[in-house]
């Protein structure tokens, strides 16, 4: 589909014909909607929640959703007309266009920022600029004059109805092949143009089947046979044909027909034959449009039967749910919460209604989705990053059409076109990963889901055995409802968690690298016992920086203020913030000795050394370097279920609801980097990932343990985890932050500076912290200060934090102040490329 853009609008129609405008979200971060003139023969056409193309600007071309349809034309500028329709029916829905609105207030971004958040990639345009014949030039009669490159051009043209600048350049082969475009255009030889097509594209299969004459006449079938006989290699692709397909006993069976690659799956049939027997009449080829996910041909479970410890649970959420739209189930690590999730899920889908099951990280996907796929198959849909574009349209489109009911996702499923949500299912809600960081949106999952819920009437479940303080604060305080699972499911019990102090046992000559000998020791004996190991270590790669000993040089990113850690796997050295790398240097660059040593330890190095420490251990690692493939996750933990490895090391990936029935052993390798984090969630943190990697062990009949190494046993969170006492650890962090004025208490915006000066960045900083401080008050606003990596993409950043009471703040006025703020500052002269971001809610 395509449009010139130089078009030439519709001719006026007669008076009585209405003119309709429509209010657009254009892909692009702007403050406003942009308003289009709708062609009448389009009025019908153009809906509410369809995507139109359109023109903005002088040469760009894009799509965008319609969001309101009216008859006020714009009074600050003519309004252009909408270029063509690509949807007949929404593809947003009205719940979901009310959510991107809140999303946009709420987080302090432009509704095209949510939008290119929400769309998967393939219900966007692509749009490339291409050149074609201008429609008045004749190149037999007018007589141009034109270089040989030019003639090159006109000549492919004839042949071909258009060029991209792409073709062109490789036509003529050089680089500068530009000032040949430019001159046709201005010798009014070719005219440019923007191609615009749909990005998403149907999964089609190839298939054959029997022509149908010969199907319907036997006689045909037994004459065909007889004439393929000096053809032995023929006859035997039509032989398996009929074993796969039997049409002899239902005829109708043919008109389906088999996927043509399925008749080449034996060595002696090849794809030779079957193309012959298509030219020949006696096969037909044709496609089939087919789901990306196609259910597998499973028996059903029986119907699952809760324990009774389960079944209170779940009765009792039900008798919350008739006061309260949002309920906690609070159950210690192996209570069986997943069980009751599907229990009621079952419930919602009763009643006709949508299921939305969230999950923090994509590894918990893995297995959770083969669980639900025995129980929901094909009402079942997934949806994360590790998806192609085309299958993550495919799950929406899915919704839209209602052949998915039940959606598995991570924080983007928040986006996806539900129209008719009764429940939403947010387990592990405690977990950081559910906040968004860069770019915009800067929203965090668990609230934008619980909006998600409150727009369509739906009930609200969190879900978690360590939930976070400020849920905890809303269920004491009433206004959600709380359910409590205090018990392991079936016999299992609560592992037992010892502490091993590392410094100690240096002391004693005990460490062997970064392992203690009574971890060591457990390990073997659970290997021996054909058990499995979780290790956690907190930080990937083999290891976080590396330095001369001679010198203390240490290697930094060029980009960012952090140094660069060592990944031996690749032989580089890389930055985690940026993505910038270099190979590993043979010696030092500043004084030249060959002594560079690797300083503290990754989980690629606890992988190493326990190779080399335990030979007969099979060691698998889970962390963003072992999982950047589509089905890596899957594989790891395939592996792992199955027995194949047997020790598992991991990043926090590890810790997150994770069901092995055959763990027996958790190692926690250095606690304390955890615990000594300058934030005032670093004990909530700690306890939680503490408390949560803990309960992979000893989820089944095998007693668990877990053994911490620490150089500071005393710490008081190590009290709680080891007698799982979260209601010690709420009492103590709720109190410090009604003391000092931390959430759930107050509303924290991060307010962030950015500049590739340093000094500009601090000025600009210092400018806006004085402007909030006027408007908000010297109470409500801290710093500027300067963060703790402090460069991040070659930008210099500043933080200004802001402390909004709940109880006495108006929200949207503050955010209004916040945003002028923002705008004033833009405006003067030295600041005016400086770029701020505004950060609601940071994790």
């Amino acid at each position: 589909m395509s449009e010139l853009l130089n078009f030439n609008y519709p001719p006026e129609q007669a008076v009585e014909r209405i003119t309709f405008f429509a209010d657009v979200i254009l892909p692009l971060p702007l403050p406003k909607l942009y308003t289009y003139r709708i062609p009448f023969e389009m009025n019908d056409e153009v809906v509410v929640g369809a995507r139109v193309i359109v023109q903005f600007g002088s040469k760009k071309v894009l799509s965008c959703i319609v969001a309101e349809i009216h008859q006020n034309a714009p009074a600050d500028y003519q309004a252009k007309y909408i270029l063509d329709v690509l949807d007949d029916k929404p593809i947003i829905t009205t719940p979901q266009l009310r959510l991107f609105k809140w999303i946009a207030d709420y987080y302090m971004c432009t509704l095209g920022e949510v939008i290119n958040a929400a769309l998967p990639a393939a219900l966007k345009l692509s749009s490339e600029s291409r050149i074609q014949l201008h429609p008045h030039y004749n190149p037999e009669e007018d007589e141009l004059i034109l270089a040989p490159q030019e003639e090159k051009i006109i000549y492919a043209l004839q042949q071909n109805q258009a060029l991209t600048f792409t073709d062109v350049g490789n036509l003529l082969q050089i680089k500068s092949y530009h000032k040949f475009i430019k001159s046709l255009i201005q010798k009014e030889a070719i005219i440019i143009y923007e191609q615009v097509s749909d990005k998403f594209s149907p999964k089609v299969v190839k298939k054959v089947r029997i022509s149908e004459h010969f199907v319907q006449d036997e006689g045909m079938l037994e004459e065909l046979f007889n004439q393929l006989a000096p053809q032995p290699k023929q006859l035997d692709v039509l032989l398996n044909y009929l074993q796969k397909v039997p049409v002899h006993q239902d005829i109708h069976l043919n008109y389906k027909g088999i996927a043509k690659n399925e008749l080449t799956n034996s060595p002696h049939l090849s794809a030779s034959s079957i193309n012959t027997l298509i030219k020949k009449g006696v096969l037909e080829q044709f496609d089939q449009v087919v789901s990306r996910f196609p259910v597998e041909h499973q028996h059903k479970l029986l119907p699952m039967t809760l324990s009774e410890h389960q079944a209170k649970a779940k009765d009792e959420i039900l008798g919350q749910f008739k006061e309260k739209d949002t309920v906690l189930l609070h159950g210690v690590t192996g209570s069986g919460k997943t069980e009751v999730y599907i229990d009621l899920i079952k419930h919602a889908l009763e009643s006709g209604g949508q299921v939305l099951y969230l999950l923090p990280e994509i590894a918990l996907t893995a297995q959770i989705v083969q669980r639900l796929m025995k129980v929901f198959g094909e009402k079942l849909g997934v949806y994360h990053s590790k998806f192609s574009d085309n299958e993550r349209a495919e799950v929406w489109q899915g919704i839209l059409s209602g052949r998915f009911q039940v959606v598995v996702g991570v924080r983007s499923s928040v986006f996806l076109p539900f129209h008719d949500l009764s429940l939403v299912i947010i387990d592990e809600e405690h977990e950081s990963s559910y906040k968004q960081y860069d770019p915009a949106p800067r929203y965090n999952a668990r609230e934008t889901a619980l909006m998600m819920a409150h727009l369509q009437s739906a009930k609200t479940l969190l879900g978690s055995a360590t939930p976070s303080v400020e849920t905890y604060y809303n269920c004491k305080t009433g206004r959600w409802g709380l359910v409590e699972m205090t018990k392991r499911f079936g016999e299992a019990q609560l592992p037992d968690i010892e502490l091993v102090n590392t410094r100690e046992e240096q002391h004693r000559k005990n460490m062997h690298s970064h392992f203690s000998g009574k971890l060591l020791t457990a390990i073997e004996e659970r290997l021996s016992r054909k058990e499995q190991v979780i290790l956690f270590q907190n930080r990937r790669g083999y290891a976080p920086f590396i330095s001369c000993d001679e010198c203390s040089w240490i290697p930094k990113c060029k980009h960012c203020a952090v140094s660069l850690s060592y990944h031996k796997y690749n032989n580089e050295l890389r930055c985690h913030y940026c993505g910038y790398h270099e190979r590993m240097p043979h010696d030092c660059p500043a004084c030249g000795a060959t002594t560079l040593k690797s300083m503290g330890f990754g989980t690629e190095k606890v992988e190493d050394e326990l190779k080399l420490l335990l030979p007969s251990a099979d060691v698998q690692r889970m962390d963003l370097d072992t999982t950047k493939k589509k089905n890596s996750y899957q594989q790891i933990i395939a592996d792992f279920e199955t027995g194949k490895t047997n020790v598992l090391v991991g990043t926090q990936m590890v810790t997150k609801g994770l069901d092995f029935e055959h763990v027996s052993l958790v190692g926690i390798l250095n606690a304390d980097t955890i615990i000594n984090f300058p934030d005032f969630r670093a004990h909530e943190r700690a306890y939680q990932l503490f408390v949560q990697v803990s309960g992979r062990a000893g989820r089944k009949e095998k007693p668990g343990a877990v053994i911490i190494q620490t150089r500071d046993p005393l710490q008081p969170i190590f009290r709680k985890v080891r007698s799982n006492d979260y209601q010690s650890l709420y009492e103590h962090e709720i109190d410090e932050r009604m003391r000092f004025g931390y959430p759930p208490f107050v509303r924290m915006i991060k307010v962030i500076v950015k500049h590739a000066d340093e000094r500009v960045a601090e000025n600009a900083a210092i400018v806006l912290a004085k402007d909030l401080t006027d408007r908000l008050g010297k109470q409500q606003v801290l710093g500027p200060e300067v963060p703790y990596i402090f460069k991040i993409r070659n930008l210099f950043l500043q933080e200004v934090h802001i402390k909004l009471p709940r109880e006495t703040t108006n929200l949207r006025t503050a955010k209004g102040q916040i945003a002028q703020a923002i705008f004033n500052l833009k405006l003067l002269p030295d600041f005016k490329d400086v770029r701020v971001v505004a950060d609601v809610d940071p994790a």
